[in-house]
């Protein structure tokens, strides 16, 4: 069966979701071009509407039989779902913008008006917008993308099923507007919202879709009662009307607890289930007698991460299903979004590595051939791709498992933290509201022009680095000129704050294509962690040390910590994480000592991934909070009590591992805040939080230059809830991917917001 000759009985191979910004980074370039004026709406819409239709036919041409649309985006999916159904803060619709322009206002800010929050997306490193609504949100259905893009795709000749964010979800992941009064909640607006929800799978259905897919991936994390009798009725009211294409319901990145039973009493056709990350759910399925009339997506080729799939164990998992329910169809654990997309282009990987990958291609070919092998086809294309996967498991050092295996509680642990506190006030002299920044500083078209030369030999390693070296010279007196009290390098040498340091370990393999979105035109290239991991030589003591060298302020070294460098990376799955943590901890804690000994008195490792990695659901988060915890402090607790250790967390949700936030021990933790308006300050109040605090005073993430008034507003609510000698001033996160004409006006109001303060 083609798709283009749809069976509407059946799904059949299919995806979840699939990369959107081109195998090259196409949209990124367009998006880019377009918000700094160098190209048109047209001349955008072009770069789009050829990408979408290269996927669809790709998708197509690969067997699956059943092509999802409407999963391309220009900013992000929920930011779409909010501007389908009108849900539009004020503050952007009086701008007078157009349509286009007011998106990415929301997503980016313009003016005085401040973006939607940003967050991670479930525990990926994924960010979505959070949509903004109150009792006065009234859902109307305004936009046509979804029907539209159905369109274009038929018109091509590849019928698709088109892809929603489901309502339940969409309230869920959405929060009260500052209007609101302290009793609304978002699932207040429910009927509404479905009501507008059956008015576009109606038109969906006119134009001719046979299915649609509705996305709830919030009942993979614990629910109340409420919230599932909210899925309850959403789901019966949207199975009850007669003009509606069939519904698949999606669910991914764990288990559906609860809500199965839930979604299998329905009348919804189909459910989606992520079998990878939750694989009992394929007994839980084969019990509930509700599932034996639908359609069930089994997702076994795992979404997110980048190893081939065990094939014949996939083929088993799908082959319990069946005879539990009417029909089993093989997909992908969840959308392709979060893997680059084609192995075929990195040519420089070791073949040892390189055997045992599947990026986004790959992983649609092993579907298709899982789809048709579980139909009763010739399974020797099967068997033979799965002999010729090498063995999953990672190289092993015994070096490294012998260090690992002499540790001793000890070796996680340092004084108290008033003791280190006196050390070093007496060290570093610094005063109240201290101001630095979190660690990069612009990447500019010189830097990357630098790397692309020294990348195509145009110019050799000793050019490069005495470019690199005029860089960090001339950040130093930027900051000195600015009056900054704690300084930093800058990082032009630096690609990535993950990649840099996998690239000077042991254990990653680094790739030349493999991008991937982590919110908006922002891609990220995570390495892959395939063996055991150890530092073979310093990496970052020779720039830190020569920042230091410019300059009588304390220069921050700054490092990557090992939560983060597992969350952003591709990481090995046949260990435990808690092992492979330990390992990057300790080759962090030698680079520790190195800066240590080259004078560096102020080190910051950053952990923005900690919530990120946070188990869905809070049965198993303590297990994980613990080791997440001690691999920070293994990497940190070897220092001087007059080293200050800082770290830095942004754009999550933190209540949930305020505790965790606690037990690092960083004497100083830089934090996101500007967007949420110093919300998490009240979580560590809560908790008696006693060391130093740097909440973000400055959306780095918007292109908006924040006036002095503002910051010091925002240090004035600080200050309510932290003593102003333990408070910094800070951006919310690293200058990397801003401009100077935005980056010097900024901090230069935050160190004069940071005065006033101490005033």
């Amino acid at each position: 069966m083609t798709n283009t000759e749809p069976d509407t009985a059946r799904i059949g191979a299919t995806v979840l979701g699939y990369p959107r910004i081109g195998p090259r980074r196409e949209l990124k370039r367009a998006l880019e071009r377009y918000w700094s004026g160098r190209i048109d709406l047209a001349e955008l819409r072009e770069v789009a509407t050829g990408l979408r239709a290269d996927s669809w036919r790709e998708l197509a041409a690969a067997r699956l039989d059943s092509v999802p649309s409407n999963t391309f985006s220009y900013y992000d999916q929920v930011l779409d779902a909010a501007v389908l159904f009108d849900a539009i803060p004020d503050r952007f619709r009086a701008l007078g913008l157009s349509d286009v322009d007011t998106y990415f206002a929301m997503a980016r800010g313009s003016g005085t008006a401040q973006p939607l929050e940003m967050t991670k997306w479930f525990d990926t490193n994924y960010h979505y917008l959070v949509p903004e609504l109150g009792p006065g949100t009234e859902f109307r259905l305004v936009g046509d993308k979804p029907v539209a893009e159905f369109r274009e795709a038929e018109a091509l000749g590849v019928r698709t099923r088109p892809v929603l964010v489901g309502p339940v979800s969409f309230l869920l992941l959405a929060k009260p507007d500052e209007f609101a009064p302290a009793d609304f909640r978002t699932l207040d607006l429910l009927d509404g919202l479905v009501e507008r929800y059956a008015e576009l799978l109606a038109q969906l259905a006119e134009a001719g879709a046979e299915w649609v897919q509705l996305d709830e991936p919030a009942f993979v994390g614990d629910r109340t009662e409420a919230e599932l009798g909210a899925l309850r009725r959403a789901y019966d009211q949207l199975a009850e009307l007669t003009n509606r294409p069939k519904l698949v319901v999606a669910s991914y990145f764990g288990d559906l607890g609860a809500a199965l039973p839930v979604l299998a009493d329905t009348a919804v056709e189909a459910i989606a289930v992520d079998l990878v990350s939750a694989p009992d759910t394929a007994d839980r399925i084969a019990s509930l007698g509700g599932m034996r009339a639908k359609t069930v997506l089994a997702g076994v080729v795992d979404g997110r991460n980048v190893w081939r799939t065990d094939l014949r164990a996939a083929l088993s998992k799908c082959a319990t299903l069946l005879g539990s329910v009417a029909e089993v169809s093989v997909s992908t654990s969840c959308s392709l979004l979060h893997v680059p997309y084609d192995l075929d282009a990195e040519t420089a990987l070791e073949p040892a590595v390189a055997n045992r990958l599947a990026f986004a291609k790959q992983k649609v070919a092993e579907v298709a051939l899982l789809a048709d092998a579980l139909a009763g086809g010739q399974r020797d294309a099967l068997w033979a791709a799965d002999n010729a996967m090498a063995s999953t498991g990672g190289a092993t050092d015994e070096r490294v498992r012998a260090r690992i295996a002499a540790l001793r509680p000890e070796d996680a642990k340092r004084v108290d933290y008033e003791e280190r506190a006196i050390a070093q006030r007496a060290q570093l002299g610094l005063p109240s509201f201290a101001t630095t920044t979190i660690g990069s500083f612009p990447q500019t078209a010189e830097i990357r022009q630098a790397r692309a030369d020294l990348r195509a030999d145009r110019i050799d390693e000793s050019e490069y680095r005495e470019r690199m070296r005029a860089e960090v010279a001339r950040v130093i007196r930027l900051q000195e000129e600015l009056g900054l009290d704690v300084l930093v390098h800058g990082e032009p040498e630096r690609n990535d704050m993950v990649q840099y340091f996998a690239e000077l370990l042991d254990g990653f393999a680094a790739t030349e294509h493999g991008w991937v979105q982590s919110y908006g035109s922002r891609c990220v290239r995570p390495p892959i962690l395939h063996g055991d991991v150890s530092r073979p030589a310093a990496m970052t003591v020779e720039w830190s040390g020569y920042a230091q060298s410019l300059t009588t302020k304390p220069v921050k070294g700054m490092l990557t910590g090992p939560v983060t460098i597992l969350a952003w990376s591709f990481v090995r799955d046949d260990q435990p994480l808690a092992d492979t943590a330990r390992q990057v901890a300790l080759a962090l804690r030698d680079e520790v000592s190195d800066l240590e000994a080259a004078g560096i008195g102020v080190i910051q490792v950053d952990e923005p991934a900690l919530r990120e990695l946070l188990p869905l659901r809070a049965r198993d988060r303590a297990e994980y909070l613990e080791w997440a915890v001690e691999s920070f402090r293994l990497a940190t607790a070897g220092a001087a009590e007059g080293t200050q250790i800082h770290t830095h967390l942004c754009y999550s949700e933190f209540g949930d591992v305020i505790e965790a936030i606690d037990g690092l021990d960083a004497d100083v933790t830089t934090i996101e805040a500007a967007r949420s308006k110093m919300e998490v300050l009240e979580d560590l109040r809560a908790i008696g939080f006693r060391r130093g605090v740097g909440p973000g005073v400055y959306d780095i993430h918007s292109p908006l230059v924040p006036d002095e008034a503002s910051m010091a507003e925002l240090l004035r609510l600080a200050a309510d809830a932290v003593p102003a000698e333990r408070l910094w001033a800070n951006p919310d996160c690293g200058l990397k991917t801003r401009g100077y004409p935005e980056v010097e006006p900024a901090l230069r109001h935050m160190v004069g917001a940071a005065k006033a303060a101490r005033a």
